[in-house]
Order: C-alpha cells, then structure tokens, then sequence
C-alpha cells in the first residue's frame, strides 16, 4: 500500500494529514518529536503538538487551502498552550493572509521549511509540566495501541 495514497482506511489522505507528515518529518530532524490531533485542556485538538530537546512547546496548524484557514476561529485560542505558534501551509497558499506575529512553516508530504519563526512567549511552569506530561502520556498511549490493538484503552486514542 502506497502511504501517500491511501490511509489505513483505504481512503486518501486529507490534504492537512499529508502537511502535517512533512512537518513532523522536518520537526525530527530538528530533534522535536511531533503528535498529530493532540488533545489540550481546553477540549480542542491541535494539528500537531511538538515537544523539543529543552522541553519546548510548538503548536503547529496545518491548513489545506484558502477555505479551510477561513473557517479556523479557534487558532487563538492554542496560543496559551505553547511557547511559538506556526502555521503550515504549502507553496501554493497565499502566506500574506496569515495573521502577523505567528510563525510559518512551508510543508508537503515528505517535508518542510520553518520561513520563520513566531514570537517565543514561554509557558508558565505548571502548565509546562502538565502539557508534558499529557505530551508523554499520549505518545505512550498511542505507541501501546499500535503494538497491541485489542487492549482497548479506557478513553480511546489520547
């Protein structure tokens, strides 16, 4: 089965899950271990989650097109669960319209490029501690599930 072309389902990757793989890609080769659909407190899910090798936190929104950026109204509020904040896009999307003061990351499947980088505004060290831990938990969690399916963890895919 081609990755790209198909998702376990069998039905073709969303055009965010494809940026979001490439994002997750370059953010390891900066030595950051990425989680998609990651859960915050707040009860939103944001695209990717990214924890780096000093305990930073990087929120990064993935958005397919025009359409999908417009119906976003809920960006700012994950701007209080990270330390920068960037949007991926890819190199057909019209970067101009993307707010100022946020970070911006060009992406495709395989790959991507941080353009720039967004304000730090560092986290307060509570909620440092308890995205962390909630970061490990779910990588632990999700690792679990796919080694033994039929375990079926209470709460589902974290």
């Amino acid at each position: 089965m081609n990755d790209l072309a198909e998702t376990a389902g069998g039905l073709p990757p969303m055009a965010g899950q494809r940026l979001a793989r490439g994002v997750a890609r370059a953010l390891r080769a900066l030595d950051f271990a990425a989680l998609e659909e990651f859960p915050l407190a707040n009860g939103l899910r944001v695209d990717l989650m990214a924890l780096g090798p000093k305990g930073e936190l990087w929120v990064v929104e993935c958005k397919s097109g025009m359409a999908d950026f417009r119906n976003d109204r809920k960006w700012q509020d994950y701007l209080a669960f990270c330390d920068r904040f960037f949007w991926a896009v890819d190199a057909a999307f019209p970067t101009r319209v993307l707010p100022q003061g946020t970070g911006l990351i060009l992406a495709d499947a395989y790959d991507a490029e941080i353009v720039h980088m967004g304000p730090q505004t560092p986290l307060a060290g509570a909620r440092r501690k308890a995205l962390t831990q909630a970061f490990g938990r779910a990588a632990a969690l999700r690792l679990q599930s796919l080694r033994d399916p039929g375990a079926g963890a209470p709460g589902g895919w974290a």
